[in-house]
């Protein structure tokens, strides 16, 4: 947008503080160029404030404080507050890669004004919801390590991987309405589960509830159905990377998936961060992924791919704030745009606000695990944490998984973090 005057840099301060009261702007603000948070990165989300708990709108990241993005959008005279207008950020999404580009170099650009600052609200005054609508969720299981491991728990005689991995990225269809924010708390399923030794199943709280640590990809421009997306076409329809915690009951899942495949041991919950970092904010994170072992079909065939497919990102996971686990993202085998590649090379279509999520990342090393199933091999080796040892979640604990990504000239690029608390099974009322 062209560069507004001093004249409009008053008259948007003056705007605001008569609509808002001079109480609701904070002081000047300065960010530092290596703040995690910084002109760097500016992620999108969708908040509210204590004044207007049920007023939703796009906010936008920057330091410890949230730009109104609309209402500065309205007060500047932006060509694209509309697509800002609404509680969600499907509206951006679906606007496509020259607006997705074209609003965040006007947010740079805003951000170095003084009548911005009316606009900015501390994050600690905030609150953030979910901030995109969810259509389609796909979870795929694309750590070579993490399904390595599993295999090697589940079938410790025989080959640990299947024989498609290496061909194709494997995943399953979830349940997008259960797709929830960073803080909400994830009530244990009630299911059925069954032991090798038990006579026949039974009936109640999942005893294995675990975590798993996974990076998630939010699409904005959708597909046609018939059409398959092209690995070259990723950065046409992806818009940003947010967390993803997709809870798993570990028992009602073995019991469940034989012949189909994880149902109700992972629809319960699927927490997400609530910041979505942009794509555009993670190119100095770009990385080449390990190198293949199998020739890969054409579709799926990255060998000459025009960027890295790979991100370098780094995860922490943490009990009750104490760290279990640093998975590497790089260490990824499929990619996202691999796994977009294959999601729709049978003609599925892609829809504005679907989810897919990389699956458990884990590393090569024991302290790069991302799940409990792999830290504590099944249960076997307790996990000792200042409360207590945990083979599995407890009622009360809660996981946080927080990451960061190298950014241009050697600042980071703060993810943010996904929290969850676990709490207890409802009591099930049943009648004769």
């Amino acid at each position: 947008m062209p560069e507004q005057s001093p004249q409009s840099h008053q008259n948007a301060r003056s705007a605001s503080q008569s609509a808002r009261g001079p109480q609701s702007a904070p002081g000047p603000l300065t960010v530092a160029e290596d703040h995690p948070f910084g002109l760097h990165n500016l992620p999108y989300g969708v908040f509210s404030t204590a004044d207007e708990p049920d007023r939703r709108r796009i906010g936008v990241r920057y330091g410890d404080h949230v730009l109104d993005a609309h209402t500065a959008a309205t007060a500047l005279g932006s060509p694209h507050s509309d697509v800002l207008a609404h509680p969600s950020l499907n509206p951006l999404l679906a606007a496509g890669p020259a607006v997705w580009a074209a609003v965040r170099a006007d947010l740079r650009t805003w951000l170095g004004y003084p009548a911005i600052e009316p606009f900015l609200h501390p994050l600690d005054a905030v609150s953030l919801h979910l901030p995109f609508e969810v259509a389609d969720y796909v979870d795929f299981y694309a750590s070579e390590h993490h399904a390595t491991n599993v295999g090697r728990i589940f079938r410790p005689d025989g080959e640990p991987l299947t024989p498609n991995w290496k061909h194709l990225p494997i995943g399953y269809h979830g349940r997008s309405g259960t797709v929830v924010v960073s803080g909400t708390p994830v009530v244990r399923p009630l299911g059925q589960r069954k032991a090798p030794t038990d006579p026949s199943p039974v009936f109640g709280p999942s005893v294995r509830l675990d975590f798993e640590a996974e990076v998630g990809f939010v699409v904005g421009t959708p597909s046609r159905a018939g059409e398959p997306v092209p690995l070259g076409d990723f950065r046409d329809h992806v818009f940003g990377v947010c967390l993803v915690n997709d809870w798993s009951a570990r028992d009602i899942q073995a019991w469940e998936y034989v012949p189909l495949g994880p149902f109700l041991g992972k629809s319960f919950a699927t927490s997400v961060s609530a910041w979505v970092t942009p794509l555009e904010a993670l190119d100095a994170a770009r990385t080449a992924p390990p190198a293949r072992t199998h020739d890969l079909l054409p579709y799926l065939d990255d060998a000459g791919a025009a960027e890295p497919g790979g991100f370098d990102l780094r995860l922490t996971v943490a009990i009750n704030g104490h760290t279990v686990s640093e998975p590497p993202f790089s260490a990824m085998y499929w990619t996202a745009a691999q796994q977009l590649a294959h999601m729709t090379v049978n003609g599925a279509s892609l829809r504005t606000g679907d989810l897919f999520a990389s699956g458990t990342v884990s590393g090569p090393r024991p302290e790069e695990r991302g799940c409990l199933l792999e830290l504590t091999w099944s249960g076997r080796d307790a996990l000792v944490l200042p409360d207590g040892e945990r083979t599995w979640l407890e009622d009360g604990d809660e996981v946080t998984i927080s990451a960061w990504a190298p950014g241009p000239h050697g600042t980071r690029v703060g993810l943010g973090e996904v929290t969850g608390r676990v709490e207890k099974s409802p009591t099930l009322h049943t009648t004769d």
